[in-house]
């Protein structure tokens, strides 16, 4: 464990009342940083990896709001500042990989019992990260992989149109029951037209063969949430939008903290980027902990974080402030 002095490149931020921290600096102190609060080490519910994906490319962030007149004729986004975001060049696939395995082994550490973690990657590096994990989780501890479908702009390119990322869960333990909240997704219209919105029952007959469905009094809840999500992509002029380059859907990251975690329980996120897991934490009666290293990742957060209600302000560095999350 790191001594509290290799902390102080860390800044700190955090709400008035201390239930959610944002901290600025590279997550692999910023992870060993949480893991030194004690208030926090196995206490974790749910934590959401959105890493780099192995582009090595720079990515960029749009920085300036588009004006009024822009914004109503869907904006020339070719004509905004850019700042760098994050860099994601490497040397080798492997040095990527270890970036990933050493954080994953701090995280594993941080997770109660009854925790997940969620990595949100593309096919580049998936499958790797996939095997990878299931080493340091072990294999009995993968939970699912859940495919984000989304549509986009088609590309010119002769192959299919890549329109999924994949989201690997594992859990802590499976010795432990684990968060879980069971989502439903709304009928299909066929099934609504013919059995309508009630549930439905099987009657048996005697030698225990199906015989007949009837529809009961009870109102349906939906059907289960599978392991495919069709969710959008965050349309260009919509309002979530931030400029951030990787941001992701708040109805997709919805999912993922209702799903997984209770009221009052700490979410973790990382690679925070633009705050969309910090944001639908709060939103839902989560605490959450965000680390992320860009200067452009952590004004965004904390200026979506102000908007909705969530201010947040600097208590110092890392050497002096310890996270006191409340139980």
């Amino acid at each position: 464990m790191q001594d509290a002095r290799d902390f102080g490149s860390l800044r700190i931020f955090e709400d008035a009342h201390k239930r959610h921290t944002l901290i600025h600096g590279d997550n692999a102190i910023g992870l060993q940083y949480v893991a030194h609060a004690r208030q926090l080490r196995e206490r974790v519910a749910l934590v959401y990896l959105d890493p780099p994906y192995f582009t090595n490319v720079v990515h960029q962030a749009l920085v300036r709001p588009r004006d009024s007149k822009s914004s109503e004729q869907g904006g020339p986004l070719h004509q905004r500042p850019k700042a760098v975001a994050f860099d994601d060049r490497w040397s080798s696939r492997g040095e990527y990989l270890e970036s990933i395995r050493m954080r994953l082994v701090v995280i594993r550490e941080l997770l109660a019992p009854y925790g997940s973690v969620v990595v949100h990657l593309d096919s580049r590096v998936s499958h790797y990260v996939k095997v990878l994990g299931d080493e340091i989780f072990g294999e009995e501890c993968f939970a699912s992989e859940i495919v984000w479908r989304y549509r986009r702009w088609p590309a010119k390119t002769a192959n299919f149109q890549r329109v999924h990322d994949v989201l690997l869960r594992w859990r802590k333990s499976v010795e432990t029951s684990p968060r879980f909240c069971q989502l439903y997704e709304p009928l299909a219209p066929s099934t609504v037209a013919t059995w309508g919105t009630n549930k439905q029952r099987a009657v048996f007959k005697s030698d225990g063969r199906r015989a007949r469905s009837v529809t009961t009094s009870q109102a349906s809840q939906g059907v289960p949430l599978g392991d495919v999500w069709d969710i959008g992509v965050i349309a260009p002029i919509s309002k979530e939008r931030t400029g951030y380059p990787t941001q992701k859907p708040e109805a997709l990251l919805g999912r993922v903290v209702r799903a997984l975690s209770d009221e009052n329980d700490v979410v973790l996120d990382p690679y925070a980027g633009s705050g969309t897991t910090l944001a639908v934490a709060a939103q839902l009666g989560r605490r959450f902990v965000g680390i992320d290293a860009s200067d452009v990742a952590v004004k965004t957060a904390l200026g979506r974080l102000e908007r909705a209600g969530v201010p947040l302000s600097s208590v110092g560095d890392g050497s002096q402030n310890i996270i006191p999350h409340r139980e």
